[in-house]
């Protein structure tokens, strides 16, 4: 399939103006846009990253014992634990367990819930990697293995559909390479990723003047800022000795027009999740939560210790807001612990370990348990995200989940042999695995590929039919293609392959 690309211009006033108008009413803003035919339809990217491995038939294309000859010393699951909700094509483990290997840390995993809500959004898609190094493995998984001249998943997307939005790409996960930049130079730098540190706390940083205590007139501030970027910066060694530099060039004009805009569009309130506290006292600075806070705070309540629910809670208001068209978000290599949890000679208490340490890669260690608990958790965040953007209307009756896209990245599978009968083992990488995508832009309630009895390797599928093709080994270039297609986005003289059947519309 070939697509011409575009890569419009937009004014920076008409930025704000757009701004403005779809912070206030975006559906009016954007049925207006789409009556005057500027521009492509929105579609929204979220990237998910599993880090650490998270294995398909841990999860959508499990097996039971029973249907493998060889069930008892590899990776299949007890009949009794691997449901099929709805009776549908996907599997699901729903898993409890007194211990995570030898930590004494009860819980109850839950993957079926997830299936019964969204099987008519999800596609699972098989594929076999080309790394199991986690930095190497990660990026390929949102270039495809540099399949369209090394751009990441969210640049393409940035470029095609951030056009008139403060901050097109936002990475919102740290420490890990699914947020590294791709080879691309080409690109605009707009369409290059944003890093937040801190979700909870970088709303602050998208206004230099305001919430600041004692702070003289704004009009004295603006002065200042002018006098600094008209006189004294140009004059000084350092811009003079790297006046060709381009990252300096970039850094003068971000401190411009860009930063003028995003004060303007008041960030500073519209992403704020927090309430006015003692800990917060927003109030006391000037400042206040967005209006849509309290409704994401009551989705994702642990925002404020636990690092992917701060991170959800920001990703919908970035797309809600009209600040963002892609965030990539996921668990982070640290482990979280509820809020007041202590190791005593008891244990943890059940539930009170979110995060395992490494993230899926503590499946070394105890593999089930981790895959278990780790799924949960990103099932758990990944529907609630949904849940938001499904509630909030964009235009003509269609939410923002109507124009989104979920990819579940991950590096690699894990190693499918175990002690016989073994319910608690530790597992290496795997280059063979399978990835989860949820949307109603994808051609949902489908497995795409299968799984060997024999060996739990999985295989592939006919691009354009669907058929299954045991001995076929899909590719990270073709899972890559497959996601940009069903986002609509144009790939001129990119050679990449037609993967009909991953979009709804063929």
């Amino acid at each position: 399939m070939t697509h011409s690309a575009s890569t419009p211009n937009a004014s920076r006033r008409g930025v704000l103006a757009g701004m403005a108008a779809g912070l206030a009413a975006p559906g009016a803003a954007l049925a207006a846009t789409r009556r005057r035919g500027e521009g492509p339809e929105p579609r929204f990217l979220i990237v998910l990253g599993g880090s650490g491995g998270c294995s398909i038939i841990d999860s959508f294309m499990a097996v039971r014992e029973s249907e493998s000859p060889n069930g008892k010393i590899l990776n299949a699951w007890p009949d009794s634990l691997v449901q099929s909700p709805g009776g549908g094509p996907f599997r699901a483990i729903d898993f409890s367990s007194k211990t995570i290997g030898a930590i004494p840390a009860p819980f109850t995993a839950n993957q079926s819930e997830f299936v019964k809500r969204h099987s008519s959004d999800m596609m699972v898609v098989t594929y076999t990697g080309t790394s199991v190094n986690h930095g190497v493995a990660e990026h390929r998984s949102v270039t495809g293995n540099a399949a369209w001249r090394g751009r990441t998943l969210q640049e393409a997307t940035a470029l095609t559909y951030g056009v008139g939005k403060p901050i097109p790409n936002v990475h919102l996960i740290n420490g890990t390479s699914f947020t590294d930049r791709g080879t691309d130079d080409s690109l605009p730098s707009s369409a290059f990723g944003e890093r937040v540190p801190a979700p909870n706390l970088w709303p602050l940083s998208l206004d230099g003047y305001r919430g600041v205590k004692g702070a003289p007139d704004r009009s004295l501030f603006d002065a200042a800022r002018a006098f600094r970027d008209g006189t004294l910066d140009p004059q000084s060694d350092f811009a003079r000795t790297f006046a060709a530099s381009d990252r300096l060039k970039r850094w003068f004009e971000l401190r411009g027009a860009p930063l003028r805009d995003i004060e303007g569009a008041d960030l500073i309130t519209q992403l704020m999740v927090h309430p006015d506290s003692e800990d917060m006292p927003l109030k006391a600075h000037g400042l206040k939560s967005s209006p849509l806070a309290k409704k994401v705070r009551e989705a994702f309540p642990a925002y404020g210790f636990d690092p992917i629910e701060s991170q959800a809670a920001l990703a919908f208001l970035l797309i809600r807001c009209g600040v963002a068209s892609t965030v990539t978000l996921g668990p982070e290599n640290a482990a979280v612990f509820n809020k007041g949890a202590a190791l005593g000679r008891g244990g943890l208490s059940a539930g009170d370990m979110r995060n395992t340490p490494i993230a899926f890669d503590f499946s070394h260690q105890a593999h089930r348990e981790v895959q278990s608990l780790m799924w949960s958790r990103v099932l758990s965040v990944a529907d609630r995200l949904i849940t938001l953007l499904k509630s909030e209307e964009l235009a003509g009756g269609k939410s923002y989940w109507d124009h989104s896209l979920l990819y579940v990245a991950t590096e690699f599978g894990r190693s499918r042999n175990r002690p016989e009968g073994a319910m608690t083992f530790g597992s290496g990488h795997d280059l063979n695995n399978g990835a989860l995508i949820v949307s109603p832009l994808a051609n949902g309630g489908r497995v795409l590929g299968g799984v060997d009895p024999e060996t739990l390797m999985t295989y592939g599928f006919d691009p354009l039919s669907g058929r299954p093709e045991p001995g076929r080994n899909m590719t990270e270039a073709e899972v890559f293609s497959g996601i940009i297609q069903a986002l609509g986005i144009e790939t001129p003289g990119a050679g990449l392959p037609d993967m009909r059947i991953m979009r709804r519309k063929a």
